[in-house]
Parts: C-alpha cells; structure tokens; sequence
C-alpha cells in the first residue's frame, strides 16, 4: 500500500485524495486552513458552477498550450458528471453550466466530506506543509506539526487568487526549492482598472456589449455580453474572460487599452444609419435627450461630452460628423488599462508551476520521481462557466490515481 501526502485540500486535493485512496493507496491530506475545501463554497456565487457541458481546447490557457486538453480529454465533462451522480450531486444544466440541483456549494464539499471519510482518508487541518525533501526511499514532508513520511507526495497547494480562502501562493516556494521553474503568476479572471476619471460617473451601469484588448494596433482578446462599469473601470464576465491578457501585457510593460463596443451586433455603418434615422423620427429631440431609451443615461450623456456634441442642439441639427463623432464614442469607446484588480479579487491566477517540466499522462514531475502537481499550481487557467473547476477534478483525479499505482 502506498502512503500519498497531499499538500493542499481545495478542489484538486480532495479529489486527488479521492482518486488516490479509491485505488488502495493511504492517503494524508494536509490543509494550512482551519478546514477543507473553503474556496469551493464561493464558487458560482454560492452555487458552485462545477464543469461545463461545452468542452473545447480554447476554453483553457497555458504557456505550453496542448498540455491543458491532454488532462480535460482523460477526465471530462461526463466523468466529471458521473463521479458527483455517484456521490450523491445530481446536476442541474443552465445553458451548459451545470450546478448541484440544489444550487448549494456546501452540497459540493459535503459530499467530497462524506467520500474522503468513507475511503478513510486521514485529514489534517491547521498544518502547515514547509518543505518537502526527497530521499532514496520516497520523501520527507516536513511540517509545523512535525514531519512525515511519503512515498508519493501531490501538490495540490493552489495558486495566489483568493487568498483568504487558502490559495496564498505558499506552494509556489515548495515548487522552488523542489527545483521547478514557476512562469509569472499573475491575476485572472478579475477586474480591469482603467486610468480615465469619467469612470466615476458610470459606477453601477451595466450593458450589453464587446471588450476587446489591445497593445498597439494588434487585438489581443476579445468577448461579448454584460459588461459592468465600475468607479475604477470596467467588469462583468467578458471583462474577467480577456484579463488574464491584460495582466500578461502589463506584466511586459506593454501598453494596454481596452475598446468597449456597447451595439456589437451592429457594424459602424449600420450604427451611423440607424442614430441618422432616429434623428429625423424625432427631430425636435435635443441631443441631451437622443439617445434615451437606447441606452443607460449615463453613458449617452457622457457619449455626448466626449463628442463634442451641445446637450442643446436639435436632435434634426445634428451633422454627419457629429453623428459619425458619436458613433465611435458607442462602437469604439477606447480607455486605457492602468491594471487589474488584486490577487484577493481575482478567480485564478495564470502563471504557475510550468507544464513543460510536468507529464502531462500522469502528472509526475519529470525531475522528481514520486512527485505529482495537480490543479491551479500548474500554468493552466480556464474560462469563466465551471473550467477552472473542470481543470481542477481532472488534474486531481489523474495525479491521485497515478500515485497510488
């Protein structure tokens, strides 16, 4: 029977326990927090958005980008499905996402609670993992609570998003001393800081609309749906699904900026046409007044500043130019991104232990024998919908499995 330690008890450690003991192995999983699994009760908002039915390569990023799918397709969205079923999470599919059907997220960790206790995996809370020594004969797991001893050690530690929850980055220091290279970890899936000081004005409006990312004259990202305007910038799930380019650009000293496009469905020409029309419907209207009902007031007003329009003027006076000003301002509103918010507001993190040094069959270290990563302290981070999530059941359950053997 093999011994497996297990540093680190979020999503990708427990199901690494899971796995590992499910195959004979005696499992220890270690937690530096007072408890287990703390960081899934905040995932999809409260419901835990816990895979997705839409399964494609372009829905995970890494430096090493086949690496990601080569774990997703060994442990999919089915299995992942299949393996709740059995212990007790039925699902509930919103357009794909799919949650426990009773939008619980304790549901999620009370039954990993229940499944760890079943398959007596020994569970050690308030312990601190500071180093990890191998040996002739398997590791030596050194803690604030005294050392044991391994014969296949996972590193499930997480990354630095959500600190609060467990994810403090500590494993990355482990990862060091273990001799593995460690890519820039950064903020994703978070909010955009932008430096223009109208922002304040915009605070609480949200609107449908693109984002897209931009350094120079090339486009690095883009997505659509509903955007949130903030005090400091702008956020909502497009915005978290383009920020982790954002951070990489910033973290080159790029400069970055953002084009927020608030009628996506319309091209320029369509959009000059249609506000064309709308002033001759309505000629009497004043520009003050031209765009309300089409959008939130405070960005048609602020549109109309920016474009150098007199909140006065005759909606039938307007020019083409003036027109065509305005156009741009709600097509192609440019702003620039000065940063993005912390790692305490961030989902995940892109960046982590790099997949080039990792096997992507087994998850073992390629220097280390015996050594398994699993979950966001590898260099992988999916999309907003339940991929990180998805990420993290796969990866846990290949390095548990694999280090039992």
């Amino acid at each position: 029977m093999k011994n497996v330690v297990i540093a680190g008890a979020g999503a990708s450690g427990m199901m690494a326990a899971v796995s590992a003991a499910a195959e004979g192995a005696h499992v220890i999983l270690l937690e530096h927090k007072d408890r287990i699994g703390k960081k899934i009760l905040s995932t999809g908002n409260g419901r835990c958005n816990f895979t997705n039915i839409c399964q494609e390569p372009i829905c995970y990023h890494s430096d090493n980008p086949g690496f990601p799918w080569k774990i997703v397709e060994k442990f999919g969205a089915q299995d992942v499905i299949s393996f709740f079923l059995q212990l007790g999470i039925y699902s509930k599919n919103r357009n794909g996402y799919l949650y426990p059907n009773s939008d619980q997220a304790s549901a999620v960790l009370d039954a990993f609670r229940m499944e760890l206790d079943r398959l007596q995996v020994e569970i050690r809370t308030g312990t601190e993992c500071r180093e990890i020594r191998p040996g002739r004969k398997g590791f030596t797991v050194i803690t604030d609570q005294g050392n044991i001893r391994a014969d296949r050690v996972i590193l499930a530690a997480g990354s630095k998003a959500a600190p609060s929850t467990g994810s403090d980055g500590s494993g990355y220091d482990l990862v060091k001393k273990l001799g593995h290279r460690i890519l820039p970890v950064l903020p994703a899936l978070v909010q955009i800081r932008c430096g223009e000081d109208f922002f304040k004005s915009l605070a609480g409006v949200r609107a449908n609309g693109s984002v897209s990312i931009w350094s120079g004259d090339r486009c690095i990202a883009r997505d659509t749906g509903e955007l949130q305007l903030t005090n400091y910038g702008i956020s909502g799930i497009p915005v978290f699904q383009v920020s982790r380019y954002a951070s990489r650009l910033l973290y080159k000293k790029k400069d970055v900026y953002a084009v927020l496009d608030f009628m996506p469905d319309f091209t320029q020409e369509q959009m000059t046409a249609f506000l064309r029309a709308r002033a001759k419907t309505r000629p009497e209207k004043t520009a003050g007044m031209f765009l309300i009902g089409l959008f939130h007031r405070k960005l048609s007003d602020l549109w109309i500043k920016l474009a150098g329009i007199s909140r006065e003027k005759r909606a039938g006076d307007l020019t083409d130019e003036e027109i065509i000003r305005l156009v741009r301002q709600i097509k192609s509103m440019k702003v620039t991104v000065s940063g993005t918010n912390s790692f305490e507001q961030a989902q995940v993190c892109c960046g982590g232990v790099d997949t080039a040094e990792v096997d992507p069959d087994t998850l073992e270290s390629l220097y280390i024998p015996g050594l398994y990563f699993a979950g966001e302290i590898l260099d992988v981070d999916g999309m907003c919908g339940g991929y990180n999530l998805t990420f993290a059941w796969a990866s846990g359950y290949i390095a548990g499995k694999s280090a039992a053997v």
